[in-house]
């Protein structure tokens, strides 16, 4: 058993998934996502009749869309079928051709989304992975050269296709073992890179060695343009956008590189960089640094800042940078720690060295079976070996913004959620707590679970479903209506617990109740409220946007809510025992 195969075995969380398990790992091992379950309730299609689309990934913040077909083999072949990435070509007629009223309710959301998507501007990548886990063949390759062909074809009538990459991958066991040893290094761009330097100087340690020089801020543009967010696969976070505001950095840095180019290096605190080796080429009176593998693990802002600008910068520009070359793995983790934990931290800079992160984290990991990481994603380790007991910090961003009314932003915003200062203060403000941070995270996770509940019942048994669980799976094949129902049950507690709550920031279970049992207290009452939920669909009658249809149609579901109390009193009773709400 190879590595990666290992790794997907010890997730045995994702087994409820079945084939799209694969499909799922396979996301995490390429795009580092660290809440699958997530994931899976926005893009796992539910049904027999998918029309050869297992998956439909769409992350509007990274630009991507992915298409996938997942096959499982229990037995060890030479290739996978060829027909099954052929199939992909169906997926395309579906997904991006056929009439919307043609397709199948479980895909005509999904359809729906993505073209919007991408006639908005907003997909830049649309790929298509056949996913299994045997050897990659010829054979596939040609079948998804077609695939390829056919998605441009099918797009040269759509607003915006000419700005869209279309790619199509066989991910087989090959891709599987690459994409996993990715994860196990912090350097993810392995290019050999040569530089030109005016002096520098080499410094050594025990077990590293480094060298000191100013670079032209051109390399760092290039590099930046070409590799995006892998350049900062060993930093904390990626670069952070900028805004045209005094107080904003990044919006600094790009204004001193372009109105004084030959004063930036004294302005500029310099960057840190991960190497895999490097080494000084004199040649008469140039000298060139020559890099092998490289990662940003300090100046993420500096490189954004550069490389967003509208053309390359000045020839004058220079930055001040530092490149480390460390093989021990226990070395490289205290490097990227330190350098991004020494200096002050600003509003807009690194959140999970804030001191609301950090009193977050100190209490989730005093409450039952919760761990936190205080505003980060997780390591590189943790899409590979995630543990049961952690509460991604992305999705429990998301989480606070659909229980604060939100659902828009949790569902389309869960980076600004992090980069905003605006939205940041909002979610995370100074009175939130840990324990308020599980009762929100746990009712997502009760709202995901009863979605998964009819899936399953669903797949194993398609006729078994009444009339009333039809209707509420319907209105779960909507993209974002987990957060649209987390918002409205959220919107109802008052009338769920019987009286006014001035702060629902001070509301939670006890300090004792784990994720896991607030989940199973929250999962009564979404059972006695998502009946109503179809009262909400009018809410993405173009898509989960519009936070004037989503306010009209929770007010009709906390109308009905309010109708229906004195028959859900016993349940509403029972749940009412287990809330807090503090006084402080």
């Amino acid at each position: 058993m190879e590595n990666w195969e290992q790794a997907l075995a010890a997730r045995n969380d994702l087994n409820v998934y079945g084939d799209n398990a694969l499909g799922l790992f396979a996301l995490a091992l390429r795009y580092q996502i660290d809440d699958l379950h997530s994931v899976a309730a926005e893009s796992i299609t539910d049904g027999s009749d998918d029309k050869k689309c297992d998956i439909l990934h769409i992350d509007l913040e990274e630009e991507i869309a992915v298409i996938a077909q997942c096959y499982t083999c229990a037995k060890q072949k030479q290739s996978a079928p060829a027909n099954k990435a052929s199939d992909l070509n169906t997926a395309i007629g579906w997904l991006l051709q056929r009439q919307l009223k043609d397709l199948p309710v479980r895909l005509k959301q999904l359809a729906q989304e993505l073209r919007t998507a991408i006639e908005d501007g907003q997909i830049r990548h649309l790929q298509f992975w056949y996913i299994h886990n045997l050897p990659e063949s010829d054979n596939v390759k040609n079948e998804l050269k077609t695939v390829e062909a056919s998605a441009k074809a099918a797009l040269t009538s759509m607003t915006n296709a000419s700005k869209v990459q279309v790619s199509a991958h066989e991910v087989g066991r090959g891709r599987f073992e690459e994409w996993y040893n990715d994860t196990l290094s912090p350097i993810l761009v392995s290019d050999t890179i040569e530089i030109e330097i005016e002096g520098g100087f080499e410094v050594k340690g025990d077990n590293w060695r480094a060298y000191v020089a100013p670079i032209p801020a051109r390399v760092l543009s290039i590099l930046y343009r070409k590799h995006k967010s892998k350049l900062f696969s060993a930093n904390v976070r990626d670069y952070l956008g900028s805004r045209k505001s005094d107080a904003n950095i990044n919006n600094g840095i790009k204004k001193s590189a372009e109105t004084s180019p030959g004063d930036f290096w004294v302005y500029n605190n310099g960057i840190t960089v991960l190497v895999n080796s490097f080494e000084l080429i004199k040649k008469g009176k140039k000298n060139k640094l020559k890099i092998n593998g490289i990662s940003i693990v300090n100046g993420a802002q500096t490189t954004g800042a550069i490389g967003s600008l509208g053309k390359l910068p000045n020839h004058r520009v220079m930055v001040p940078a530092r490149f480390v070359q460390a093989p021990d793995s226990e070395l490289v983790r205290n490097v990227i720690q330190f350098n991004n934990s020494q200096n002050k931290i600003t509003a807009s800079d690194f959140r999970s060295t804030d001191r609301i992160q950090k009193r977050l984290k100190e209490q989730i990991a005093q409450i039952i079976d919760a761990e936190y990481e205080g505003g980060r994603r997780g390591g590189h380790s943790d899409v590979i070996s995630r543990s049961k007991k952690l509460l991604p910090s992305y999705t429990v961003g998301q989480a606070l913004a659909a229980f604060h009314g939100d659902p828009v932003v949790a569902y389309n915003q869960k980076s600004n959620i992090w980069v905003s200062d605006k939205l940041y203060a909002r979610y995370f403000p100074e009175d939130v707590t840990g324990a308020h941070v599980v009762f929100a995270y746990s009712l997502l996770r009760a709202v995901e679970e009863e979605k998964q509940e009819l899936v399953v019942k669903f797949k194993a048994k398609p006729n078994s479903l009444t009339s009333q669980e039809d209707t509420l799976l319907e209105y779960f094949r909507h993209r974002g209506s987990t957060y649209l129902l987390v918002s409205a049950i959220a919107g109802a507690l008052e009338t769920i617990i019987g009286h006014k709550i001035p702060n629902r920031f001070k509301t939670s279970f006890d300090d004792k109740t784990s994720p896991v049992e607030g989940a199973r207290y929250w999962s009564q009452i979404v059972k006695v409220t998502s009946p109503f939920s179809p009262q909400l669909s009018e809410a993405f009658s173009d898509g989960l946007k519009n936070s004037e249809k989503v306010n009209t149609a929770q007010n009709t579901f906390r109308s009905l809510v309010q109708a229906t109390s004195v028959a859900n009193s016993s349940v509403f009773q029972k749940f009412k025992k287990y809330v807090s709400i503090s006084k402080k």
